[in-house]
C-alpha cells in the first residue's frame, strides 16, 4: 500500500476550496470558485473525507473510498455534503462558520487484507463490507479512542450494522488503506 502524496501547496489549496464551498453552501451563495491548475489536485482515484468540528463537537462528516472525480471535485461534493447531508447532526449554519474547523482525509486505494489483526492502529484505516452492509473508519478513529485492532475491527462492523465479530467471517471483506490528513489552521 502506498501513502498518499500531496506537496504543502496543494494541502493547501485543498483547504482553500473546502472552506470557500462551505462559505458559499451555507450562505446560499453561487460558488465563484476559481479551478486549480494544479495537477496534484485534477488526479483522480483517491477517497476523500471531510469532517468539520466546531470546538471539539462534530458538525459534519461524509466521505467516499471510490470518488468518480478529481480529487479537487470530490474535496468539493465532500464539503457539501458534510456540511448540509450527515444524518447525525443538523446542517452547518452561517453563525457557526467562523468556529468551524476542516479536516480533510485523503485516502490510499483500499486494499483487501487477509490478516486484519497485523494492520497497525493509526496507520491504517478500515473498509469493511458484508454483503450489502459496509462501513468506513479512518485512522484517526482508532487512536482518538485508544482502541486496539480488535476493537478496531469491531467497532467497524458495529458501524456497519454487522455483528462485532463479523470481520472475521469468511466471506467478509476487510479493506485498508492510509490517509494524509489536512487540517486547517485557526
Amino acid at each position: 500500500m502506498v501513502d498518499v502524496y500531496l506537496p504543502l501547496e496543494s494541502q493547501k489549496r485543498l483547504i482553500e476550496i473546502a472552506r470557500h464551498t462551505l462559505e458559499s453552501v451555507v450562505r446560499g451563495s453561487a460558488s465563484q470558485f476559481i479551478p486549480s491548475d494544479d495537477p496534484y489536485l485534477e488526479q483522480s482515484g483517491n477517497g476523500v473525507f471531510v469532517t468539520l468540528f466546531k470546538q471539539d463537537e462534530l458538525r459534519g462528516c461524509i466521505g467516499t473510498c471510490t470518488p468518480s472525480t478529481s480529487l479537487c471535485d470530490t474535496v468539493v461534493e465532500m464539503t457539501e455534503a458534510a456540511s448540509t447531508r450527515d444524518p447525525r447532526v443538523k446542517p452547518v449554519r452561517c453563525d457557526e462558520l467562523e468556529r468551524i474547523h476542516i479536516d480533510i482525509s485523503v485516502l490510499s486505494q483500499l486494499a483487501r487484507t487477509t490478516e486484519p489483526l497485523s494492520l497497525a492502529v493509526g496507520c491504517h484505516g478500515l473498509h469493511i463490507s458484508h454483503g450489502r452492509k459496509r462501513a468506513v473508519l479512518l485512522p484517526q478513529v482508532a487512536v482518538e479512542y485508544a482502541w486496539d485492532m480488535r476493537q478496531f475491527l469491531e467497532a467497524t462492523c458495529i458501524k456497519a450494522d454487522l455483528p462485532k465479530h463479523a470481520w472475521s467471517w469468511p466471506d467478509t471483506v476487510v479493506s485498508s488503506f492510509t490517509a494524509l490528513i489536512i487540517e486547517e489552521e485557526k
